[in-house]
């Protein structure tokens, strides 16, 4: 077996005095080692998630975002017709399903699962989610029904 190691050194941070040199060096290949079989299986997704639903571009896509130090200044860019979305009201987009809770909410797809930590308003205005969350400062975000082939 050839197996060649380049050797780098640097005699000062001027690129110029790179010095690169090759160096052969001869060997045997070798039995692998066994290793036990992994007993990890990969997981569902869960936890919590404020970036949550534009991680699901299969569901919702994210056309906008608005980021101020104040929940005031984000408002400005909420449309006259954005209408509240009720605690208690479940919004379904392609498979996922969205649970509005007074101060937070929870999306799932399939058996995933995020949580949208508090403080967290949503809207809904000309057939798009408003989410306006605010939390060392604040973000509203507005997504589109998404149209992408699962």
């Amino acid at each position: 077996m050839l197996c060649i190691v380049v050797v780098v050194t640097l005699r000062s941070t001027s690129f110029r005095d790179i010095v690169l040199k090759s160096v052969r060096a001869t060997g045997s290949p070798t039995v692998g080692r066994g290793q036990p079989a992994s007993h990890y299986r990969a997981g569902n997704f869960a936890g919590e998630a404020p970036w949550a639903l534009s991680a699901l571009p299969e569901c919702l896509l994210q056309d906008k975002e608005f980021r101020a130090p104040s929940k005031a200044r984000v408002l400005e860019h909420l449309p006259v017709a954005a209408q509240p979305v009720a605690a208690g009201t479940v919004l379904r987009f392609r498979d996922c399903r969205l649970e509005i809770r007074a101060h937070d909410a929870f999306v799932t797809r399939g058996k995933d699962w995020f949580w949208i930590p508090p403080q967290t308003e949503f809207f809904i205005s000309r057939g798009n989610l408003l989410m306006l969350r605010v939390d060392r400062g604040a973000e509203l975000r507005i997504y589109e029904p998404s149209n992408l082939s699962t």
